[in-house]
């Protein structure tokens, strides 16, 4: 997420009310998650493991709970709770803004859009041209939607991502301020969930047709020209390049990419990435071809046990 304006280090730190490393003057452009930071970013990291990748991320301010050396061209601020801290800067900047009507007056619907009864359009929702929004739909705010696209009844768009930490008292939610963005000529079915990025966006890219029923988390990327059967469940900040084909009820685990090109059976399991132009099956997800021969041979094994017993 990048502020409307370049802030100072000092004028981060007095939101906050805590410590820092650095010039007064360091320029702050916004803050993001580890995965998608840039320059001028903040980062938070609150455990020793992860010092080392956020200090050596892109990120240029890191928002941390332990005076550590601070690295050459950086900033930091020191903070007895970065997850609070972080979370009080995205509320400061991104505050969660109520509306009593069903479309926001901050909404732009294009030329040739067609909205249906009961439709939620939250603040600052833009969408194209020649799109149809079926009954029940809720675009939560900031959400982009390009020309072109269907979305079917019951669709929710930028709902929060499902991030929360594990504390003595229960669980703590990062909240959300990215949003969600559908490019052009995407199709998307009935009671489908899309959350938002926790600080940067959810994407569907161009062409995409998605079926009735699928979940797709906080941050992923999903490509160009991509086809997605019903039950889908894509957890967050996952990579699912152009053309991929996914299957009913596949499910797919968190910091995954998923190469060009690729198919996957239904109800297969995904853990980890998956090479570009093949065919997967299985839970885990192996080479199709390879899973059916472990199978057949599976299915071989009572006639070998009676041969051996002979």
């Amino acid at each position: 997420m990048k502020f409307s304006r370049t802030y100072s280090l000092r004028e981060i730190a007095s939101i906050l009310d805590v410590p820092y490393v650095g010039d007064d003057n360091f320029p702050v452009e916004g803050m993001n998650e580890i995965h998608v930071v840039e320059s001028g970013d903040i980062v938070f990291v609150d455990h020793p493991k992860y010092y080392n990748k956020a200090l050596e991320s892109a990120a240029t301010i890191v928002l941390i709970n332990k005076e550590v050396d601070c690295p050459e061209g950086k900033a930091l601020l020191i903070s007895k709770d970065p997850f609070t801290d972080f979370n009080r800067l995205s509320s400061h900047f991104k505050p969660f803004r109520a509306t009593n009507v069903n479309i926001s007056p901050t909404a732009s619907v294009g030329e040739g859009s067609i909205i249906q009864p009961n439709v939620f359009i939250g603040n600052h929702v833009k969408i194209g041209s020649n799109c149809i929004i079926h009954p029940n739909v809720s675009i939560y705010d900031h959400c982009v939607i390009g020309n072109n696209v269907i979305i079917h009844a019951g669709t929710v768009l930028g709902s929060d991502g499902f991030y929360f930490q594990k504390r003595p008292h229960g669980f703590d939610k990062l909240n959300s301020v990215g949003r969600v963005v559908i490019e052009d000529h995407v199709e998307i079915g009935a009671g489908c969930t899309i959350d938002k990025g926790v600080t940067g966006d959810t994407t569907i890219g161009w062409g995409t047709k998605i079926d009735n029923q699928v979940q797709i988390a906080h941050d992923t990327i999903i490509g160009k020209k991509c086809l997605i059967a019903s039950q889908v469940g894509i957890a967050g900040c996952n990579v699912i390049e152009d053309e991929v084909t996914i299957w009913g009820q596949v499910g797919i685990k968190s910091d995954v990419t998923i190469g060009k090109g690729v198919e996957i059976y239904a109800q297969s399991g995904v853990g980890m990435d998956l090479e570009p132009g093949k065919t997967y099956f299985g839970s885990p997800a192996v080479e199709a071809r390879e899973k059916f021969r472990e199978m057949a041979l599976v299915r071989s094994l009572p006639k070998l046990l009676e041969k051996i017993k002979k």
